[in-house]
């Protein structure tokens, strides 16, 4: 048996197991996506227990630049149920962990006119909790209005196609 065709240990699989804790399908609609990056977030431990049990929301959140560290704000992490006095603040900023690299290239595509970051889902990825963030440019009403459209039509499309091959 070679080495490549060994079997994974039961650590190696949690390490690739994604688990999606929140998702902002808001941000798809309202925005053009440009990139995608992928960050680490810093957490309190309150801040993890209640992220396990499904208890975070991304609708109005948004990432900023702030003296060279990047931010998420209006992250909305709910209180811990079983927490005590030293449970976390649920619309507090959170400190993004990115390489140097990333930020500046991060920091010159804001720069552009129009250009924002949001983040697009909160997992774990493992053990540890990230944060998928793209950058984004508005879309206008028609913009939106055509995508509908299209949908619409693709939705179309493929009823016709199904009914067709139900028929043969």
């Amino acid at each position: 048996m070679k080495k490549n065709d060994a079997k994974p240990k039961d650590g190696d699989a949690k390490k690739d197991e994604v688990k999606i804790i929140a998702d902002n399908r808001k941000v798809r609609h309202e925005y053009h996506i440009i990139d995608v990056i992928e960050a680490g977030i810093e957490l309190h431990g309150t801040e993890v227990k209640a992220m396990r049990n499904g208890k975070a929301n991304l609708s109005d959140a948004f990432a900023r630049i702030d003296d060279g560290e990047m931010w998420l704000h209006n992250c909305h992490i709910a209180p811990y149920e079983h927490g005590n006095r030293f449970n976390h603040e649920p619309l507090r900023k959170r400190r993004l962990l990115l390489h140097k690299a990333e930020l500046i290239k991060l920091k010159s595509k804001v720069q552009e006119k129009g250009l924002t970051i949001v983040p697009l889902k909160l997992i774990f990825k493992g053990n540890w909790a990230k944060v998928e963030l793209a950058i984004v440019k508005g879309k206008q009403l028609y913009d939106k209005r055509e995508a509908i459209t299209d949908r619409d039509n693709k939705r179309q499309i493929d009823r016709v196609v199904k009914e067709m091959q139900n028929r043969q």
